[in-house]
């Protein structure tokens, strides 16, 4: 008979390995069950042929995300604002040349995370037991015994829990069956949240020198109507490694990455000239796969259904938890967002 754990945490992204980290705090040795290969969710630092750490997920934070801020000082990181002087650049259409913007020096920047934002996840599962975290397990069921919580995985593995936090996107939640059945109002709400960063294609680029601002651009892009829609200076705090990281249009899935490099050189050799063509590194991430659901549902609006109430209540008699950023009744969304949710539900817990 398997053992029966106090605790079980489905889903080692930021607020996942965030709560097992609190527990730690008290002596409690939580278990993680991951379904992916990796931990750190929605949070991936990908690395150049230069070593220069680039972001394929989560990235920026402010002042306002005071959790962030406080758990990256306790676990002895540092934080750097993002770049934007010079010039930046809005294409609206065509057939008209980009109009040029300067960004005012801000006195609330946003900030990024020394060596990337993985550092921080990276950080929090080396506070862990490695043998409490069990990568390439998805959950596909969950159901009640008399006191614990029985959940089985696609490869077969069963798992017991006394109490069981789901810190993974409630529309993932809602393709795992649970025996009994969850009350009809949540069964409806779950597939109806909106998941952050769910269908977003996002990009890196790594340079050997950081031409564009040895010719006074920023490295700011909004576009209307090339392959890249956003894009953003990506170079480390040291400012010896170079590079770009941004968001590329929603049709750009459709074609395989070695066409969306081309666009995205073709694009920004355009704007930034021909040195554009010559980067040492490029990676994309399309987010829409089975542990970031994107449904067919295009109603579905920015944080619609975010920190719902049904979100915040207790289930399978009082065993059954959800914490994640979606859940988060204050930044959802957000690094701060995941965060919130977990220091919030480890206040209930201990």
């Amino acid at each position: 008979m398997n053992s029966i754990d106090n605790y079980i945490i489905v889903g080692g992204g930021l607020s996942g390995l965030c709560l097992a980290y609190q527990l730690s705090k008290i002596d409690i040795n939580a278990t993680i069950i991951e379904g992916s290969s990796r931990l750190g969710g929605r949070i991936l630092t990908t690395k150049g042929k230069r070593d220069t750490p680039l972001e394929l997920g989560a990235t920026w934070f402010s002042d306002m995300h005071s959790n962030v801020l406080q758990l990256i000082d306790e676990l002895g990181l540092s934080k750097y604002p993002q770049y934007s002087k010079g010039i930046s650049l809005f294409e609206t259409n065509s057939f008209e040349p980009p109009q040029k913007f300067n960004i005012p020096e801000s006195q609330d920047p946003s900030w990024r995370i020394k060596g990337g934002t993985q550092t921080l996840t990276d950080e929090l599962a080396g506070k862990l037991s490695d043998n409490k975290i069990h990568l390439n397990s998805k959950i596909i069921s969950i159901k009640a015994s008399n006191s614990y919580l029985e959940l089985e995985s696609a490869n077969g593995k069963v798992y017991k829990g006394k109490k069981v936090i789901l810190c993974i996107p409630p529309e993932l939640i809602s393709r795992i069956k649970f025996t009994p059945e969850l009350p009809f109002e949540v069964n409806d709400i779950l597939p109806k949240v909106q998941t952050w960063m769910a269908g977003a294609v996002k990009f890196v680029l790594e340079y050997d020198e950081p031409f564009w601002r040895d010719n006074g651009y920023s490295g700011m892009l909004f576009s209307h109507v090339g392959i890249v829609s956003e894009m953003h200076d990506h170079t480390n705090l040291e400012e010896t490694k170079y590079g770009f990281t941004g968001f590329l249009n929603g049709g750009s899935a459709r074609y395989s990455k070695e066409i969306r490099r081309n666009y995205v050189l073709q694009h920004l050799s355009k704007l930034l000239g021909d040195k554009a063509n010559y980067s040492t590194f490029y990676d994309d991430k399309i987010w829409t796969d089975e542990f970031i659901v994107h449904d067919s549902n295009s109603m579905l609006r920015a944080h619609q259904n975010n920190g719902h109430p049904l979100l915040q209540k207790t289930y399978m008699n009082e065993r059954l938890f959800f914490c994640n950023t979606e859940t988060a009744t204050e930044f959802s969304g957000y690094m701060e967002g995941a965060i919130r949710s977990s220091i919030s539900l480890f206040e209930k817990l201990k």
